[in-house]
């Protein structure tokens, strides 16, 4: 049987899929068909206020820009070949909406939906009148880690490191046993790009500081405490990035157990020419809400406070259209190498058009608290902006 479900991958891998170039922020982009939406509305807004001198009131009409829209599908196909599989066969992952736009040129918002399971992803207002301060309220991605933030068109593989899924609630239950949020929170930001240098002039230091809920996506907070997450960023070559990343806050589940969340991580990326490279490490002190057992008001015997998960990636170019991914990604349950879960992957990404990418990833996976310890994996993915 598993030969079989590897031919159909095998199949369905030639029939087509991808990814494209990495970028640092979840950023917004229209497609095919939206393009000419946002191009009829452009026209329907044609007057011009560059030259106008702005005076703020509550009657003003101009000094909108045009909203921006956008969406995009991806679609899977899996195969595995561990024991008692699930998950083989074909999937919707995402539908997505987005819509952005300036206010008053200084105010800059952004929605975006989920309509495969309807859902608020993305609500933020920004003040971005200066470079060196800005400030942003509403809901988005924490700024824990520079993968987390990058829109899924742009991380480079099919899936996000188990660094960002562990550490943030990304795309499953974090280390303190909040459920899969995407990463996401509801909280204010600061942060700005600072000193210029080079004949480039590029910004030598990027910082972040949030205050969060700690509760994740459309939630409210449900403690009196607050996540407070910060970063700084070095740039001392245009493209080359490293970053600090520090994370301190307090997850109460459902089950009313609080648990400190304390995390930092080191971080390094570089995107130059088509070139890509990531690798990062963090740490994670603190318990699992889910290893309390609320009985015996006791926690379980094999429950730790401590969890670390590192990933290196590398992209090369070889074509116009292609380029090749390969990663190696860790994750450890306590910190430990007896609960180590290591992923080997390399990754075709296939770009042949902005807005269509064909996508086929290879993991073989070795994990060592689980009954069949390696196994292998087989995705195709499709990539679709309208």
């Amino acid at each position: 049987m598993k030969s079989k479900g590897f031919a159909t991958a095998l199949i369905f891998l030639l029939l087509g899929i991808c990814p494209l170039p990495l970028m640092a922020e979840d950023e917004y982009q229209e497609g095919f068909l939206t393009s000419y939406l946002n191009r009829g509305i452009e026209k329907a807004m044609e007057e011009t206020v560059d030259g106008d001198t702005l005076r703020y009131g509550r009657h003003i009409t101009k000094y909108v820009s045009v909203p921006q829209f956008g969406g995009y599908v991806n679609g899977k196909y899996s195969y595995s070949s561990q024991d008692n599989a699930g998950n083989n066969g074909f999937e919707c992952r995402l539908v997505r909406v987005y819509v952005s736009g300036t206010i008053l040129r200084d105010f800059k918002y952004r929605i975006q939906l989920e309509l495969k399971n309807p859902a608020m992803r993305d609500y933020t207002l920004e003040w971005v009148r200066f470079k060196e301060f800005q400030v942003k309220v509403g809901q988005f991605k924490r700024c824990f880690s520079f993968e987390n933030p990058m829109n899924p068109w742009n991380v480079g593989l099919g899936n996000y490191s188990q660094l960002a899924g562990r550490m943030t609630a990304l795309a499953s239950e974090d280390c303190s046993g909040e459920s899969a949020q995407n990463g996401r929170d509801q909280g204010l930001q600061f942060q700005g790009d600072l000193f210029p240098i080079g004949k480039d002039h590029h910004r030598l230091i990027r910082y972040q500081a949030a205050v969060y809920n700690g509760n994740g996506q459309n939630k409210k907070d449900n403690n009196k405490q607050k996540d407070w997450i910060g970063n700084i960023q070095l740039q001392p070559i245009k493209d080359l990035y490293i970053g600090l990343f520090g994370w301190k806050g307090t997850y109460t589940g459902s089950n009313g157990v609080s648990v400190k969340r304390n995390r930092w991580a080191l971080s390094s990326m570089y995107e130059h020419n088509d070139w890509s490279f990531r690798a990062e490490y963090a740490h994670h002190t603190g318990r699992n809400v889910n290893d309390f057992d609320t009985e015996t008001q006791t926690w379980k015997q094999n429950s730790t406070d401590k969890a670390d998960a590192w990933y290196t990636i590398i992209g090369v170019p070889v074509t116009r259209w292609l380029k090749i991914y390969g990663s190696y990604d860790v994750y450890r349950k306590d910190a430990t190498w007896g609960t180590m879960r290591s992923v080997y992957s390399i990754c075709p990404n296939f770009q042949l058009h902005r807005n269509l990418m064909f996508q086929v990833q290879y993991n073989y996976i070795n994990d060592r608290i689980s009954a069949d310890r390696n196994y292998h994996e087989l995705w195709a993915l499709t990539w679709v902006r309208f």
